[in-house]
């Protein structure tokens, strides 16, 4: 007697239903929405538009730890974590997690990246014609305390951000779209949730203009390729992307301004941000014909890209 084949589950209904036909929009919708919503308050104050008498306390020397990152922690994270346990529940928590905790890669990528991020930035800008004749020598303490800088940024802005972005919105972003229009998508929605920030300090405000926020989530679009293709090499490993991440953000904030004393401003900065990517992604893209080390089959369920079988070889 055949046993009978169970009925397939009854689709979800209400608010898991239309989060289920929509994971990304509603990771975005609420990422961008928790995101501002935390971040009017410092965009309000004196640190910001000036519209509110108080502005935001110094610690370690800026007001963003208390005006952006808690905004920044409370968005992506937020929802990626409320969207997965919604829609995909307790399995989809937990390939989240491994994603989020895949530390075991070699330690070539740790090194590879932890020495080519700065040195690559670095040498970009040279771009600047400004650049030849200020650059500076440091000394071995600033380099010293690069890594403590490494550590403060992995915890802070990275942790607040890749797991959103690159953890949870980034493998669907690939299987629906490719790599290449996945990653051009996500980059361009990564720059635009930085967008009220420019009306605060984090931006430069009131210096800043239109040309910003425009280099800003361009140079957003070749980077997250090449965040796209360690993503992809290292087995998914989240705490890799991070890494890079906070690599950028240590360079600009501690090296950079004592290697080029005589350049200032957001606009240099991200002048050469621009290069250096773009420079980066178009050699990726043109080694692995544009699949950035995705595997051929999309992987959404956090296990490992399992690598070709060697065919055997012939007896001799």
């Amino acid at each position: 007697m055949q046993t009978p084949t169970p009925a397939p589950a009854p689709p979800p209904v209400g608010v898991r239903g239309v989060l289920a036909r929509h994971p990304l929009v509603a990771f975005f919708a609420l990422a961008f929405g928790l995101s501002w919503l935390a971040w009017l308050p410092y965009l309000l104050s004196e640190n910001g538009l000036g519209v509110l008498a108080f502005s935001f306390p110094s610690v370690l020397g800026t007001s963003q730890l208390l005006g952006v990152l808690p905004g920044a922690y409370l968005g992506p994270v937020t929802a990626a974590v409320v969207v997965t346990v919604l829609v995909e529940g307790r399995a989809g928590l937990r390939a989240w997690r491994g994603r989020l905790l895949r530390f075991r890669v070699g330690a070539r990528w740790y090194l590879g990246v932890g020495v080519l991020v700065p040195l690559s930035l670095l040498a970009a800008t040279f771009v600047l014609p400004q650049a030849w004749g200020s650059a500076r020598m440091v000394g071995a303490g600033l380099l010293l305390a690069y890594v403590p800088m490494l550590v403060l940024q992995v915890v802070t802005t990275a942790l607040a951000e890749e797991p959103g972005w690159r953890d949870f919105a980034l493998p669907r972003l690939q299987a629906r779209l490719g790599p290449v229009t996945g990653t051009v998508v996500l980059g361009l929605l990564w720059g635009a949730w930085h967008w009220p920030l420019f009306l605060t300090e984090w931006g430069g405000h009131p210096d800043v203009t239109w040309v910003q926020p425009v280099l800003f989530t361009a140079s957003c679009v070749p980077l997250s390729l090449v965040m796209t293709w360690v993503f992809n090499r290292t087995g998914q490993s989240v705490p890799l992307v991070m890494l890079l991440h906070a690599g950028i953000n240590s360079t600009y904030t501690l090296l950079w301004p004592a290697f080029f004393p005589a350049l200032h401003g957001d606009h240099d900065v991200l002048v050469v941000q621009l290069a250096a990517t773009t420079v980066a992604s178009a050699v990726l893209m043109i080694a692995t014909r544009g699949r950035l080390g995705a595997p051929d089959t999309p992987v959404l369920d956090g296990a490992r890209p399992e690598r070709p079988a060697r065919a055997a070889r012939p007896p001799r």
